[in-house]
This record gives structure tokens, C-alpha cells and sequence, in this order.
């Protein structure tokens, strides 16, 4: 077996069992960290097949927003974060096994790269002549137009539910009425009092001191 199989036996492993980690944990940080172990495992397998661009985007793109995108659900779902931010130390090793797997899928990677030239397919680009980016822009909007627009459409679909789950009604939760706000007058929200001008008095100063006081009486 050559080592670019090799490699891409070694990636494809990973990800398939990062991906099982994400659906079978039940800690939420720990499903995360197995995300992110996940997407950069297919980022490896995209650049051993010479689709550089797409490799990259994955990683900028997925890799660089999955914990803001973790965050996010947590916040909608009202997930108490409390006793998740208890106890860091507790998910440092599944970090830390994590970071390990990547380290050594990136020196897999690039011994790959610099002991093989040729990805395990030829490059449609290269055979056509133009940037990797030009032909995938050109597959993306000519070939796979239908499959691209209804992708599009079901991500404005997952938004619209994203909304509708932010917005249900929950006991002791405070709600904007913009019907109110919008047919709202300026008689309705201040109200002007007249009141005469009065300058306070100042108080008088308090009489008598220590000589004053009776007999008997110390002061």
C-alpha cells in the first residue's frame, strides 16, 4: 500500500470515528472537540486529493467558527452553562487528545505532500488549465446548480427554525410587543408637570452650646 492510501485510510478513520464521537458523547464540549476533530480530518483527505481550496475554506470556514456556532446553540437551547465552565481542568485531556490526532495527521500530511506530488486522482483543474478555484466555481454554478440552490434553500429553512426556537413564549421571560411600540404617542410615554419655582429656606442653626447647658448636666 502506498503511503498517499496510507494517508488517506489514516484520515478517513478518524473522521468517521471523530463523527461517531459527535453524535455518542453526551458531554457538549466534548462533542465539539470531536467536531473540530472531524472537519479537519475531511480537510486532510480534500488536500491529499488536490482540492486545496476546498481543504483550506473547510478549516478558515468550520474549524474556526464550530465553538462560536457551539455557543450559539448552547445559548438558544437555554442550556445551564454553569457546571460547564466548572471544571476546566476535567476536558483538558480530550483537548489534549484531540490537538494530539491533529499534530499527527498535519505531519502525516505534509510527508505526503513532500514525498508524493500527485493527489490520488488527477486534477480536473490542472487538466483544463485553470485554478482550483476557477474550476470549482465553474462546477459549483453550471453542473451542480440544483444541488447548490437547494442547499441554499434548506439552510434559509434551518435559520427560520433557529428564529421560531428563540422566540417561543417561557414564563418570566420579558417580550418587545413592536404592534405597542409602533402606535405608541409622546402624550402616552411623558407626562408634563408645572410646578411654581421655590427656593428652599435654609435651616436655622441650632441654639445654645456647652455654657448652656443646666446644672448637673455635662455636655
Amino acid at each position: 500500500m502506498d503511503p498517499v492510501t496510507l494517508a488517506f485510510w489514516l484520515f478517513a478513520l478518524s473522521s468517521v470515528a471523530a463523527a461517531v464521537g459527535v453524535i455518542s458523547l453526551k458531554n457538549p464540549v466534548h462533542a465539539a472537540l470531536s467536531l473540530v476533530l472531524t472537519f479537519f480530518s475531511v480537510a486532510c483527505v480534500w488536500l491529499i486529493a488536490g482540492a486545496e481550496f476546498l481543504g483550506v475554506a473547510l478549516i478558515l470556514v468550520y474549524v474556526g467558527a464550530v465553538m462560536v456556532l457551539f455557543l450559539f446553540v448552547v445559548m438558544m437551547l437555554d442550556i445551564d452553562v454553569a457546571p460547564l465552565r466548572e471544571g476546566y481542568v476535567r476536558y483538558l485531556p480530550v483537548g489534549l487528545l484531540v490537538a494530539v490526532v491533529m499534530l499527527v495527521e498535519m505531519l502525516v500530511l505534509i510527508g505526503v505532500k513532500v514525498q508524493l506530488a500527485t493527489p490520488l486522482a488527477a486534477d480536473a483543474a490542472a487538466v483544463e488549465g485553470v485554478s482550483n478555484t476557477v474550476w470549482i466555481a465553474r462546477a459549483l454554478f453550471t453542473t451542480y446548480l440544483l444541488p447548490f440552490e437547494v442547499a441554499a434553500v434548506i439552510l434559509t429553512v434551518a435559520v427560520i427554525a433557529a428564529v421560531m426556537l428563540t422566540l417561543r413564549r417561557r414564563e418570566g421571560a420579558k417580550h418587545q410587543d413592536p404592534g405597542a411600540q409602533s402606535r405608541v404617542r409622546a402624550v402616552d410615554r411623558v407626562r408634563l408637570v408645572k410646578m411654581d419655582a421655590v427656593r428652599p429656606e435654609p435651616a436655622p442653626a441650632p441654639r445654645g452650646g456647652a455654657d448652656d447647658a443646666p446644672a448637673g448636666e455635662v455636655r
